[in-house]
């Protein structure tokens, strides 16, 4: 019975207790009026008594009609209460025989209370009877495992468990509590589901071995997996393409069936032990495939090999091999000495120059430490510098150093930091040249003008005194005059033998130069490892520098000479100017500094290329001086000229250096360290061609705020410019020389080889030889078929290169388009060369004018009278 049911009986029976109460007071006091009635009693309040009781009598009777009402109420809603209890538990006993699962509720005894037919039913089948006894789910399990109906137990979930019984069916047991302690327990009948998950795995498994083959099939590597007996169990299609055998032959096959007539190794290699190392092997078949075989052993005594077809790294190897012994050649050859040593300062590479010049046999230096030729105050000198390279620090310094012959040379040393990916150090480069020559070269000039001055300060005071003296002597202070005047012949001549001997040393400098930038040019085409291209870019900009610094000297002498000539024309000043600005806004990357040009449109009369020099010196001044900031290269238009402007926010340059700076090796700071390669010939460079040209060059600065540089040129016609597109100058260079047939002479073979090689790597064929006569011995100089000459102008013969291209193409019916390559930078040569209708190549030659100049020579194009490629300032741009 319902809690509610209780609460309403025990209401009713209150109530019915209430009005039985009642009445029996009713009934007293109505006897009492009517046997009471005593003469006493007043007859008028008799009747007011008799009032206020039948007024009593009359609400209690209310309050019992109303108390029977209710309770009448309260019986309908018990009644209905109960009709509705009894539907519900109909309902649910309706509802769980409804279910496809069983059904069983357990008191908080755990016995059961009450189950559906379908739980009987488990059991009823399987001779388990549930009205016999008071059961619990223990004992059920119980009987069923004793009777063999549950087979297995597999797995156990959160709320209950699953039973595989005897008939293949599976049974899924979830519990649940109830509020007063029970349980309810149901099984499902899931042999559906798990016929279904048996299924998918079974799908799945076979899927996965599909996979498994296709990954196989697409790996790179050809695989073979052998059986421990010897079976072929699983190969790939890159194996059969591999081995050369035929799929069906594999497939099912034994490895002793298919052995013969298979050129790779089929068997384990490595054997030992229940799991040894990992096999290898390296196999070169007969149609020159390189293969490279590996076993790897499995648990149960099988193996499977792996095949991979290593030929184009075996041939990468090969050809790296070949770039280092290039490598080596070239740096065999350059006059620089060059070693590399590690961070433990212990040498890892030496050219051959450095060896000789050590006195050490070729290659004994490596893995030695950098002090095993110095003396212990030597290294001492040097270990300042070394630490400082270490640091990180570019190091530029001269020094004395004994040679292989002991004697004492002086030595220019440079140390460059090798860096990391990470941005460690890891070594040095090291260039040393052998200064000596030079430097005494450069004692005996200081000595010559020491010389000279004194003698020109003797015969002024002579003079002078002389002319204090004899004042009425005519004749004699004529004899002086011829005196001075011979002895400025003489200063003229020291200064023209200095010009003389900057050309000649320049020649000998600049002739192993060309062959190391031709070997340069020719080794950059070839494929190497990171290490050794970083290598090949630091000797390249080691010989710029050598470079820069020869031709810088070279242009102070012809300066001086005043062998310089303008060559103005008219031509719009932005041609020039977009150029120079983007060399140096590419120049200005990675750095903090900004870069900024404003173009113009206006034309100028004036040499490009002189005025190209004076504008690439200011910037190049300004971008080494400014550490952050800007740089700003643009024009003002002024009323007879065009004031073009270089703007920089670097350090500045002080009222009393304003004119010191355009002097020669005069430099703003004492910093030698952080441009250790430039000497103070910039600004001295830019006064002299300003000079040349005619044009006016100011400054204005304020120290460390910044400077300004100006050139005012005058404005040129625009009516006589005949533009040209420098598009134009650059064909397609891979179709144009190939097949062409070029012939070189040079008197030095190095450069004969070096030059072929690279002119062979263009495509073309090429003949070369030392000589007019080695020229003739290999070949017909008269009538064999030939596009291009290339001819040095110093031979060892007495006769130059342009009598040997005039004497060859005079007896010729075409003449032959010819390139003259001279270390000869004299205007005389140029005209000559533009007489004969020969362009000109200075060395060093850069390999991509040389390739610019080849192509416009075979296209018929050529600098309209100058011997140069048109426009000419072109050749500035490195």
């Amino acid at each position: 019975m319902s809690q509610n049911e209780k609460e309403l009986k025990q209401r009713i029976a209150a109530l019915e207790e209430e009005n039985a109460r009642q009445k029996k007071m009713i009934e007293a006091l109505v006897h009492r009026v009517e046997q009471g009635g005593s003469p006493q009693v007043d007859a008028w309040g008799a009747f007011q008594h008799s009032v206020v009781l039948a007024d009593q009598v009359r609400d209690k009777t209310e309050e019992l009609n109303h108390a029977l009402q209710s309770l009448e109420s309260t019986n309908r809603a018990l009644s209905q209460a109960k009709s509705q209890a009894e539907q519900a538990h109909q309902r649910f006993i309706d509802a769980i025989e409804s279910i496809s699962d069983g059904f069983a509720l357990y008191d908080p005894n755990r016995e059961l209370v009450y189950s559906n037919s379908r739980f009987e039913r488990y059991w009823r089948d399987n001779a388990i009877s549930l009205d016999t006894m008071s059961l619990t789910p223990e004992k059920i399990r119980e009987l069923a495992h004793e009777r063999g109906l549950i087979v297995s137990e597999p797995e156990t979930i959160n709320n209950g468990h699953t039973l595989k019984l005897n008939d293949n069916r599976w049974l899924q047991i979830k519990e649940r509590h109830t509020s007063d302690g029970g349980m309810v327990m149901v099984y499902s009948d899931i042999t559906q589901l798990k016929q279904a998950e048996t299924a998918r795995f079974e799908a799945a498994m076979a899927e996965k071995s599909r996979l498994l083959q296709d990954m196989v099939d697409n790996l790179s590597q050809g695989v073979l997996l052998v059986s421990k007996e010897g079976d072929v169990q699983v190969f790939n299609q890159r194996f059969v393409v591999i081995s050369g055998l035929k799929q069906a032959q594999l497939s099912g096959a034994r490895l002793e069936d298919i052995r013969e007539g298979c050129s790779i190794t089929l068997e384990r290699i490595g054997r030992g032990g229940a799991h040894p190392p990992e096999g290898i092997r390296v196999q070169t078949l007969p149609d020159g495939r390189v293969i490279e075989v590996r076993s790897h052993a499995m648990e149960e005594e099988g193996y499977v090999n792996t095949y991979t077809d290593i030929t184009q790294r075996y041939l990468d190897a090969k050809e790296l091999r070949e770039t280092e012994q290039w490598l080596r050649l070239i740096t065999d050859n350059v006059p620089a000495l060059i070693a590399y040593v590690g961070d433990d300062l212990h040498y890892q590479f030496t050219n051959r120059a450095y060896d000789e010049w050590y006195g050490y046999p070729r290659g004994e230096l490596i893995g030695k430490h950098i002090s095993i030729m110095r003396s212990q105050s030597k290294f001492s000198a040097l270990k300042p510098y070394l630490d400082r390279a270490l640091s990180g620090e570019s190091v530029m310094f001269e020094i004395e150093e004994n040679n292989a012959s002991g004697n004492t040379r002086y030595v220019v040393k440079s140390y460059v930091p090798n860096l990391s990916s990470a941005g460690n150090i890891t070594g040095l480069f090291v260039l040393n040249w052998d200064i000596t020559e030079r430097r005494r070269s450069a004692e005996a000039l200081e000595q010559a003008y020491q010389t000279m001055e004194l003698r020109v300060q003797e015969r002024t005071a002579q003079l002078q005194t002389l002319n204090d003296q004899l004042q009425g002597e005519v004749e004699e202070r004529r004899v002086m005059q011829e005196r001075l005047l011979e002895t400025k012949k003489d200063a003229e001549y020291a200064n023209l033998s200095k010009t003389k001997f900057l050309a000649a040393i320049s020649h000998d400098l600049l002739q192993p130069l060309n062959a190391a930038q031709l070997y340069l040019g020719s080794l950059l085409s070839h494929r190497m490892s990171p290490a050794a291209r970083k290598l090949v870019d630091s000797l390249t900009h080691s010989l710029q520098d050598v470079e820069s610094l020869i031709t810088t000297l070279v242009e102070i002498s012809k300066l001086d000479a005043g062998v310089v000539r303008a060559d103005k024309q008219s031509f719009p000043i932005s041609d020039l100017l977009d150029n120079i600005a983007d060399d140096f806004s590419h120049a200005a990357e990675g750095s903090i500094v900004e870069v900024r040009y404003v173009p113009c449109s206006a034309y100028v009369y004036t040499d490009s290329q002189l005025l190209a020099r004076i504008i690439r010196n200011l910037m190049t001044n300004a971008l080494r001086y400014t550490v952050s900031g800007k740089i700003l290269l643009g024009c003002r238009r002024c009323t007879d000229g065009l004031r073009i402007e270089v703007l920089d926010t670097g350090v500045g340059i002080p009222e009393d250096k304003k004119k010191e700076i355009f002097q020669e090796f005069k430099r703003l700071t004492a910093d030698q360290e952080l441009h250790h390669t430039q000497l103070g010939l910039g600004l001295a460079i830019v006064d002299k061609i300003a000079g040349v040209l005619g044009h006016g060059v100011s400054v204005d600065s304020i120290p460390s705020r910044g400077s300004r540089f100006s050139v005012f040129v005058p404005y040129g016609n625009r009516s006589i410019y005949s533009p040209r597109s420098i598009e134009a100058l650059v064909p397609d260079a891979g179709v144009v020389l190939q097949g062409a047939r070029v012939w070189v002479i040079d008197n030095d073979p190095n450069i004969c080889h070096a030059m072929e090689e690279l002119l062979q790597r263009w495509g073309c064929e090429v003949v070369t030889a030392c000589s007019l006569q080695e020229l003739q011995i290999s070949c017909d100089t008269v009538q064999a078929p030939v596009e291009l000459l290339i001819v040095d102008y110093h031979l060892d013969t007495e006769m130059t290169g342009l009598a040997l291209a005039q004497h060859i193409n005079t007896q010729r019916l075409q003449p032959v388009p010819t390139v003259i390559v001279t270390a000869n930078r004299s205007e005389a040569l140029q005209q000559q060369a533009r007489d004969f209708g020969y362009l000109v190549q200075h060395k060093p030659v850069s390999p991509m004018r040389l390739k610019i100049t080849l192509v416009h020579l075979l296209n018929g194009e050529k600098g309209e009278g100058t011997g140069q490629l048109h426009p000419p300032y072109l050749s500035h741009k490195r």
